[in-house]
């Protein structure tokens, strides 16, 4: 793991809004497609800001939810709905959206509609995580329904998770398929969090998932 340290978010979320870029283009340059996977939240929303304006050919660029609320698209915890505010705009407008939300009433029965759409967007050419200070990330949460399963080496693409800190039900990519990303980014922020990183090195991933996913990942820290 290699961890960085910004003196402020401002530039941090400048600079790494240009490091995704700059991968995302080096892969283009050898492949027809690219795949970008990010997470919801609040965090990520000046990264996005800054990397919706690059000058990249994003109709050749997949996005992605690491994992989201099973809410509809109206609704205010809806992370596709910040996804398409904030990241999705100016040039990136063009790129292809993977949506981890169907309407049907839980995510067990929407599952099998969302699945296929990865087949063929897949390794993830680069990968935003956050991390909670219970040490989740994605929708991994410690003490979920199917973490077990989703942290397994045989796991499939998604799974629907639910865990006592999250109000709604979830879906998320589960750890195989983030920790083969070709490029892994996590953002935190604050001292607080970076404790909790620095305790999550010392346990397992079924007490700290983003253990899971944390070799050779990059942390972009800001205070």
């Amino acid at each position: 793991m290699k961890f960085i340290e910004y003196p402020d978010r401002d530039i941090l979320a400048l600079d790494l809004a240009g490091i995704i870029a700059d991968e995302l283009a080096e892969a283009l340059h050898h492949q027809d497609r690219a795949t970008l996977v990010v997470p919801g939240g609040t965090t990520p929303g000046p990264i996005f800001d800054d990397l919706s304006a690059v000058d990249l050919d994003w109709s050749r660029v997949s996005v992605s939810l690491s994992d989201e609320r099973w809410v509809p698209e109206t609704s205010d915890r809806s992370n596709t709905r910040l996804i398409k505010e904030r990241l999705l705009v100016g040039p990136a407008a063009q790129a292809q959206y993977l949506s981890l939300y169907a309407p049907f009433p839980t995510p067990e029965e929407g599952l099998d509609s969302l699945i296929p759409q990865y087949q063929d967007h897949l390794p993830i050419t680069v990968l935003l995580l956050g991390m909670g200070a219970d040490m989740h990330t994605a929708s991994l949460f410690p003490g979920a329904d199917n973490l077990e399963l989703a942290l397994s080496a045989t796991a499939p693409i998604l799974l629907p998770m639910r865990a006592a800190g999250a109000p709604e039900p979830r879906v998320t990519l589960t750890a195989p398929v983030l920790d083969q990303a070709m490029n892994k980014h996590v953002v935190i922020y604050g001292d607080d969090k970076k404790h909790s990183l620095e305790q999550a090195q010392m346990l397992d991933p079924y007490q700290a998932p983003i253990r899971a996913v944390l070799d050779g990942a990059t942390v972009h820290w800001a205070p």
